[in-house]
């Protein structure tokens, strides 16, 4: 009777270790309602030195408008997130966080938001008479975000329409592997010139309503490897420790051998 006890309980241990293992793997454990809120109050990022900005003018006169759509960059190479290579045209905002526009010279851009800069110029242009009702578009040409670790295809993702979650970034990296560590995500975002550092845990329902569900332009995530890939590299390491011993050991018999 001991027997088969014992065989039973061997049978069920990998049951048991399977159950842990869903639930480390499986996101968004403690899920159980129908709606949650996003915090998106803060979405719109504020431009960066070296972003390289689209910026387009309309009006009722389309020749005065002409020499307003010259970029002051020609072509700039980016990687979309499929890996194809795009050449954009656009206004690089310099170390000083400014733009050289048309005519109108150097435009502060760094610090402020999109909108914040479309009305300047646009104030610009009807202060110097020099468009009627200007329409200025502005977008970024080198959103991106980066996702490293632990996940399928790690790289460097282009975003043309400048949003997106940190859980459509992963899917666009792969998705998450079997080894990363999903409760200690690493979010590293640029804060008015200083780093910060986040983690946010995908096994609970908190990303939902976090600050960091929508990435902003230039975050880094880092998915960390888990216990059980650390051990099978050391492992890994390991097994190749008696075979240098062995073979150091011959070498040392054989030279003395030869003597």
């Amino acid at each position: 009777m001991n027997i088969y006890r014992f065989y039973l309980l061997l049978a069920s241990v990998p049951f048991l270790f399977s159950c842990v293992n869903t639930k480390k793997v499986r996101l968004f454990n403690d899920l159980n309602t129908n709606s949650i809120q996003s915090k998106i109050e803060d979405l719109e990022p504020v431009i960066q030195k070296n972003d390289l900005l689209s910026i387009s003018i309309s009006s009722l006169n389309p020749d005065a408008t002409l020499i307003f759509n010259n970029p002051n960059v020609n072509s700039t190479q980016t990687t979309t997130a499929t890996g194809f290579t795009n050449y954009a045209a656009g206004y690089l905002v310099n170390q000083d966080g400014y733009v050289q526009f048309p005519v109108l010279g150097n435009i502060k851009a760094g610090g402020l938001t999109k909108k914040q800069l479309r009305d300047n110029i646009t104030k610009g242009l009807i202060d110097g008479k020099l468009l009627l009702d200007p329409i200025v578009n502005i977008r970024y040409l080198n959103f991106k975000v980066t996702v490293l670790g632990e996940v399928e295809h790690p790289s460097v993702l282009n975003v043309p329409n400048e949003k997106i979650t940190l859980l459509e970034a992963l899917g666009l990296a792969g998705d998450l592997t079997l080894y990363a560590k999903r409760d200690n995500v690493l979010i590293i975002r640029e804060i008015e010139g200083a780093k910060t550092f986040t983690r946010v845990n995908l096994n609970t329902s908190e990303i939902f309503t976090s600050p960091y569900y929508y990435l902003k332009s230039n975050d880094i995530v880092y998915i960390e490897p888990n216990k059980i890939k650390v051990s099978e590299a050391s492992s890994q390491w390991k097994q190749w420790v008696p075979i240098a011993v062995s073979a150091l050991t011959a070498a040392v018999i054989l030279t003395d051998r030869l003597r």
